[in-house]
């Protein structure tokens, strides 16, 4: 890297610029801002470098560090510059005025070259807020409500000289190249589609040369490729409306500028789209989709399949200037991994693995790769990474409450091209060596929790990610669930059974088991459909019998005997129902043999009466015990009661009345004690 090539970086309680390989140390001469900057921004070629401050916004040469001029725009939130540098715009946060005759025109343009304004607007809103230029400088869009308007930046004064007035128009997009078009979207309203459409930009009133409508899409990102001959239009909504995702649906269409061809891309895996770019060839475009872990494919111009990269966590991808290099990397909540693929041979070139980025770009020369770790994303392990191509550690950056980072533009053709071969890796610098030694030595991760029935063999394929072997993610949108639930429903077990992953269809258990016992059901049992239904009508009527109704049909029961004692049913206990065989158990369910039920008491006659309660057979109390019972308990919480009044506790009207009634208790106690004596 050469002197021109640096990188700047913007933090809490700094601001500098930095200066390339082999030393990267932070350029002197810059004047040290005496205040927090809010944003700074360099012009598309690289030659100058603004920075906004509470006061006023400074511009200086990137490369000498000179100030060339100070604009007087205090508390400026957000800046840009023309492609060419000619001309800089500032947005400060609207203030309601006072009075009613004047508006504050928070949106300025200004000349770079004498620091005057050439004009300004009102824009409320920070989102879409700065003008988009033409690559040449020849025109200068701006988005208002439903209208697109154009201005000549070469005459501010004569005001808008063109418009388009669409209704629900909320995204515009000039294209590069040398005949400009304009791309629009409006989303749907009202019913009624949605639709990009594509108008030459010198010509606003005649029929756009590109359209295409589509429902599901309330917001839109537009890219152009480096020619201005085709478009690619990212949809959105905010709410999906198959509860398949949080995040709302997504789709891609592509347009061309001459109206000669226009699709939706069609993906073949399930999911939101995560990233998309343009190659700077502008004959291919890669996309990044489906559910994680997503899938990358690289398309031609005509949406055809160029390569699959396959199946990983990823959900960012950027070619490098010159398009030899394509880096495909998982940020954010994802491990941060980045992969390296050469273009021409699609081979990986290396693994990076930076975690907990924030933010990464590459260098003009398609060399080096920026990451950058930024407040307050993260507040903890603020700092940039340099990273060679060939997947080396060059520099490390680590800044305090780190806001903003990024590389000085240079144009492409200054930078030497690629060879056959990557170039090689230079040597790093210091302060790689000083990180890795204060870095704690990487411990063997432990791995994903298993079971201790799936340990010492191969993970089953149910456990794995689908990139790592594992059964794909099932498509709800066509097919029947596993219980026949229509598409899209979640699939819910039968009740009762508890589904064993990797288990074929009728292996689920039914009801507790007990370990040891015989099974309760023979090998390839399978319920009938209409059992549970038979379950519970038995169980109404077990309880209708116990109740005593009138309506309850009562039922003979057959004298409890010993299993396999060959005793025939007792006669008057009637005949077995249809099912069971003679033991009296249904039929498929086997008795343990060391139940022995022969010390069951019965009466001699064998009439099968059941016993008396109440006669110390155990199965319930007498009334007197019952009674005896209950008065013991309101004993014991009367003496509750009077403990709590002796600690000079605040007692209730209620709990009082409870303590006067404590000599009538006794009373009905010993009455009810001398019955059973």
């Amino acid at each position: 890297m050469a002197t021109k090539e640096q990188y700047a970086f913007r933090a809490q309680k700094s601001l500098g610029l930095v200066g390339g390989a082999p030393d990267y140390k932070v350029l002197e001469g810059y004047p040290p801002p005496e205040a927090t900057a809010r944003t700074y921004k360099y012009t598309p070629d690289g030659k100058l470098f603004a920075v906004a401050l509470p006061s006023y916004v400074r511009i200086s040469n990137a490369s000498d560090l000179t100030t060339l001029c100070e604009i007087p725009v205090p508390n400026a939130v957000e800046i840009g510059f023309s492609p060419k540098g000619t001309y800089l715009s500032t947005w400060e946060r609207y203030v309601k005025p006072t009075d009613e005759t004047t508006q504050h025109k928070n949106h300025r343009v200004w000349s770079v070259a004498t620091g005057e304004e050439v004009i300004s607007f009102v824009q409320k809103s920070m989102d879409n807020w700065d003008l988009q230029y033409t690559p040449t400088e020849e025109k200068a869009v701006r988005l208002v409500s439903s209208e697109a308007q154009v201005y000549l930046p070469s005459d501010w004064t004569k005001g808008i000289v063109d418009r388009l007035k669409l209704d629900g128009l909320s995204a515009v997009a000039p294209g590069p190249g040398q005949y400009p078009a304009l791309a629009v979207f409006v989303g749907e309203r009202k019913g009624a589609p949605a639709s990009v459409k594509v108008y030459n930009l010198s010509a606003l009133s005649a029929a756009p040369t590109c359209s295409k409508t589509f429902f599901k899409a309330d917001k839109c990102s537009i890219k152009w490729n480096n020619l201005g001959t085709q478009v690619l239009v990212l949809t959105s909504t905010d709410v999906d409306k198959s509860n398949k995702n949080y995040y709302g649906e997504t789709n891609l269409y592509l347009l061309s500028a001459a109206g000669n061809f226009d699709c939706r891309v069609t993906l073949d895996k399930e999911g939101p789209i995560h990233d998309f770019c343009w190659s700077p060839n502008s004959k291919e475009f890669g996309v990044i989709y489906g559910f994680m872990p997503a899938k990358t494919v690289l398309f031609d111009q005509r949406v055809k399949v160029i390569h699959d990269f396959g199946i990983h966590p990823r959900n960012f991808i950027a070619f490098n200037p010159q398009g030899r290099l394509l880096a495909l990397a998982g940020f954010g909540n994802l491990a941060g991994k980045v992969e390296i693929f050469d273009r021409r041979s699609l081979t990986k070139v290396c693994e990076i693995d930076a975690p907990n980025t924030s933010w990464c770009e590459w260098s003009p020369d398609g060399r080096f790769l920026l990451t950058a770790t930024l407040s307050p994303r993260l507040r903890v392990d603020n700092g940039i990474k340099l990273w060679h191509c060939t997947g080396t550690l060059v520099h490390v950056h680590m800044v305090e409450e780190l806001y903003q980072a990024s590389w000085r533009p240079a144009p492409v053709e200054s930078a030497p091209p690629f060879g056959n071969t990557l170039p090689p890796t230079p040597k790093p610098s210091a302060s790689v060596e000083a990180y890795q030694a204060g870095k704690p030595t990487p411990t063997k991760p432990a791995g994903a929790y298993r079971p201790p029935g799936a340990r010492g063999a191969s993970t089953p394929s149910i456990f794995k990610r689908e990139d790592e072997g594992g059964s794909p993610r099932p498509d709800s949108s066509s097919g029947p669930s596993r219980n026949g639930a229509p598409p899209g429903a979640s699939a819910r077990p039968t009740p009762g059974h508890s589904p064993v992953p990797g288990a074929a269809p009728g292996q689920g258990l039914r009801g507790r088991v007990v370990p040891g016992a015989a099974p309760r059901h023979p090998p390839g049992w399978v319920p009938p459909e209409n059992a549970d239904k038979k379950k519970k009508q038995r169980n109404k009527k077990g309880k209708e019998g116990e109740d005593g109704s009138a309506n309850a049909i009562e039922s003979p029961k057959p004298t409890p005997r010993a299993v396999g004692s060959g005793v025939q049913t007792p006669a008057g206990s009637g005949t077995p129902r249809a099912g069971t065989p003679a033991g009296g158990h249904p039929a498929g369910r086997s008795v343990p043999q060391a139940l022995d039920l022969s010390a069951a008491k019965s009466t001699p006659s064998g009439s099968g009466e059941a016993p008396t309660p109440g006669t110390g057979t155990g199965e319930g109390l007498d009334p007197v015990q019952k009674k005896i019972r209950n008065l013991t308990k309101k004993l014991k919480a009367i003496d509750e009661l009077k403990e709590k009044r002796n600690r000079g506790e605040k007692m209730e009207a209620t709990q009082l009345k409870k303590i006067e009634g404590e000599a009538s208790i006794r009373e009905d106690l010993a009455k009810m004690q001398a019955q059973l004596t």
